[in-house]
């Protein structure tokens, strides 16, 4: 019986936790399921209704469900996920972060969790309908801090009035531990440096009396201003989980325990070593303190790009009501309200406008500098500003479905998010402070064993100067406050990293390949040559042509459709419509059987296009591509569409050469006319004759040698590619779709915001580098002269004072370092 309690004991028990999973349609798609998810090390078993679209997973230990989401995604499907943001109070170094992090991982149902300390926010992916926020905030609250959830950018006035208080409530704290501590330096550090001081202190105040004021005044500066750090330290300390507020405490207790014993029992130490240590101690929460307010104050400055953002919107607009337009709050206003703009007003929300004539500047939004004609049935952007004309319009969208209140969201979700390259820093950051205290505890033992006379005191200095001059703070800032102010200067460039991750791959590309239509060119193409076979009148083929295409929404068909009405040709009713994308289309009007498309859709359908084979080459050789007319089955004409470049196409293909990047382009057309492009515009290679579902093999084909492919494009059929690409890049006048399925939005269509964002993207990861090893050169340095190397060499130790001095500047350094993306200008 006992031996089975033991069993049991040790057994742990399995542990079941419910996924959603959505687009599962049938039978074999549970087996699928079900079969991906059992191949995952740890799950016991996995139960998937089809019915509920829920997967049961019983775990052996640890649920690692990070790995089942993986493994449904892998498998065709998507789980339901929720992502839950949330404000944090009381982090303040990388410590923290990780402390974080950790706690909400552990919550049942969080598949993941990213901590910003720039940010003070933690964005959590949970499987729908498993953990609530209030698990989420238990979780914070059990590892020491405060948590919110976050409210939207637009509506965090509060959130700006915490950061204020908090900034003030620091000032405060460094001016009154600073004028207390500036007498205290004078009456001990004065006596060794300055001629005189020591006797006119011991004639006036006398030796006793010196010690007790600077007890006084040090422990004034200790449990005033500097008790915000026994707040957060000394329960982490508790909790065996140290962060940089413990280095602080333990090393300004243990310098001012010091002095407390060397002032009122100096019997109990060894002789000789009953020094006090009251101005180290002050001076180490002033300057600490000092550092905490700077770096406050450069945080926000970091997030300047959000501000300046939600400054966009006004607060009220004037609207129809009633038959008169009033003066109403931006949250009163609801789609379908026509509201009226005049010249030098902004507009409020997103619309169509339905009188009027305007030019309107939307540099705010798209980095567009020239204004931009407005007239009926134009789209306006709520956030840009009307320049001359008074214009009315519709609202079509309003509060957090605007496009500016969607740019807002992109940008704060990719600063909030992490990059490849902080996994370093989050492998140390979670032994870094216990190292730390280690380490000091070390040096004590060794100066105490091995030091010069007075052991005790070397040993006590030293160890301190090591406590004090560790700075994770700058390693937990190195990261994300690049990503802040990197993705912030984009976002005012009209470019928008939809996901931080790509941060980082966009710099590592060495393929930049292009979609051509509406990409490279204006994907408005023009009708400029038709020649029709013999026994068949030209007018009478647009005619059959143009009526076709009218149901196509292809560029070419509204090419065609337009030279018919230039012409005054009317189009007919047509029966049978099919369209085959890549092919053609094809269908009967007035009784004629039509057939329009490339030479392959003609070759399938049995009909030889090679009488046209002299024109098509003099066609392709000028850039246009060729398509066929075929009526009743017989070839009726050749019909060239040209798609003009893009005046800025040239320009930006020679940025990307500059860069040292190659570009390709990935076409539809015939190789012949693709390459005729290619030589004009100098693309380096090309792809022909790919099929809008052949894109995404293409983009496989260029990532061959280990290539990282950037793929920009703007349709529907540039979805799957833009997802199959190392980085996707949509242009944002482009599909919804294409913009979904991007990693990177252009929002003005000029090609050379792609070079503009690669650039930016080097000089962000170049920063963050510098950033990086600035943190972890100036700790392995440091640490090691604070503990005293460099004195068996040549006398240096390091004076806990000025420890604390470079540690307070190291986070400055950082931040002031990330601040410099705000200046960058790619061109």
């Amino acid at each position: 019986m006992t031996a089975l309690k033991k069993i049991e004991k040790s057994t742990p028990l399995p542990v079941s936790t419910d996924f959603g999973i959505e687009g599962m349609t049938c039978a074999s798609c549970v087996g699928r399921v079900e079969k991906a998810i059992t191949a995952v090390p740890g799950v016991s078993s996995a139960n998937v209704n089809l019915a509920t679209e829920r997967a049961t997973v019983q775990f052996d230990g640890q649920p690692d469900t990070l790995a089942v989401l993986h493994a449904i995604e892998k498998a065709g499907y998507a789980p339901r996920i929720a992502t839950e943001e949330l404000q944090i109070e009381g982090m303040t170094c990388a410590s923290c972060v990780s402390r974080v992090e950790k706690a909400l991982k552990a919550v049942p149902g969080v598949a993941d969790a990213a901590v910003n300390l720039a940010t003070e926010k933690a964005t959590v992916r949970l499987i729908s309908g498993t953990a609530d926020l209030s698990a989420l905030e238990a979780a914070i609250r059990g590892a020491g801090y405060e948590a919110r959830k976050a409210k939207p950018a637009e509506a965090s006035a509060g959130e700006e009035d915490h950061r204020a208080s908090e900034l003030g409530s620091l000032k405060s704290a460094v001016t009154i531990s600073a004028l207390m501590t500036l007498p205290l330096f004078l009456l001990e550090m004065g006596s060794h440096f300055i001629p005189g001081v020591h006797e006119l202190i011991m004639a006036t105040v006398g030796m006793r009396n010196n010690l007790y004021l600077q007890f006084a005044l040090a422990t004034l500066v200790l449990f005033g201003p500097g008790l915000r750090f026994f707040r957060k330290g000394v329960p982490n300390l508790m909790r065996w989980t140290p962060d940089m507020n413990s280095l602080v405490v333990l090393g300004t207790t243990a310098a001012w325990g010091y002095s407390v014993v060397a002032t009122f029992v100096p019997r109990v130490l060894p002789s000789g070593t009953a020094n006090v240590y009251y101005e180290a101690a002050a001076v180490i929460v002033t300057l600490v303190l000092l550092g905490r307010y700077l770096e406050a104050r450069a945080k926000g400055r970091t997030s300047q790009a959000i501000k300046r953002l939600v400054g966009l919107q006004p607060k009220t607009a004037f609207v129809l009501r009633g038959g008169d337009f009033v003066e109403v709050h931006i949250s009163e206003v609801v789609a379908g309200d026509v509201i009226r703009i005049r010249p030098g007003e902004k507009i409020p929300v997103d619309g169509t406008v339905i009188d009027g004539s305007s030019y309107v500047d939307e540099s705010m939004i798209t980095g567009e500098p020239l204004p931009v004609q407005k007239t009926a049935d134009s789209a306006v952007v709520g956030g840009t500003i009307n320049k001359t004309g008074s214009i009315t319009f519709k609202a079509t969208k309003v509060g957090s479905d605007t496009l500016l209140a969607q740019i807002i969201k992109l940008v704060e979700a990719a600063q909030g998010s992490k990059l490849p390259i902080q996994a370093l820093v989050d492998r140390v950051t979670g032994w870094f402070v216990p190292a730390v205290i280690l380490a000091a505890v070390l040096t004590f033992a060794a100066w105490y064993t091995f030091g010069p006379s007075p052991a005790l005191s070397f040993a006590l200095v030293n160890a301190v100067a090591v406590l004090i001059i560790a700075c994770p703070c700058a390693m937990g800032l190195a990261t994300p406050t690049s990503i802040m102010v990197g993705t912030g200067r984009a976002a005012e460039l009209g470019i928008l990293f939809r996901k931080g991750e790509a941060l980082q791959s966009l710099r590592d590309a060495d393929v930049v390949a292009l979609d051509k239509t509406g990409t490279l060119t204006k994907g408005r193409p023009e009708l400029t040559d038709l020649v029709a076979a013999e026994g068949f009148e030209a007018d009478e083929v647009l005619f059959l042509v143009a009526s076709v295409e009218t149901l196509s929404e292809h560029p070419i068909a509204e090419a065609i459709v337009s030279a018919a009405k230039s012409k005054g040709i009317a189009t007919a009713a047509v029966t049978g419509f099919e369209a085959s994308p890549g092919f053609g289309v094809s269908g009967s009007v007035s009784g004629r059987q039509v057939l329009v498309g490339a030479d392959r859709a003609l070759a399938t359908n049995g009909i030889d296009v090679s009488g046209f084979s002299t024109e098509a080459e003099r066609l392709g050789a000028s850039g246009k591509s060729p398509l066929y007319a075929a009526i009743d089955g017989r070839l009726a004409a050749i019909i060239a569409v040209s798609d003009p470049v893009k005046e800025t196409t040239p320009q930006a293909i020679a940025s990307l050469h500059e860069l040292g990047l190659k570009v390709a382009m990935i076409t539809g057309d015939n190789r012949r006319t693709a390459e005729a492009i290619a030589r004009k515009l100098g693309i380096d290679e090309v792809v022909a004759e790919v099929l809008p579902e052949g894109k995404v093999e293409a983009i496989r084909k260029l990532r061959q040698g280990g290539r990282s492919v950037a793929f920009i494009g703007d349709g529907i059929n540039d979805a799957p590619a833009l997802a199959e690409a190392d980085v996707g890049i949509a242009v944002g006048t482009g599909t919804d779709i294409a913009i979904e399925s991007a990693d990177v939005v252009l929002m003005s269509g000029d090609l050379n915001g792609v070079a503009k964002a690669i650039a930016l993207s080097q000089a962000t990861i170049l920063n963050i580098k510098q950033n990086l090893f600035w943190a972890f050169a100036y700790n392995v340095s440091l640490i090691p002269v604070a503990a005293g190397v460099l004195y068996p060499v040549n006398g240096i130790l390091l004076s806990p004072i000025f420890a604390a001095a470079a540690m307070a500047m190291s986070s400055v350094f950082v931040l002031g370092n990330a601040l410099r993306l705000r200046s960058v200008n790619p061109a």
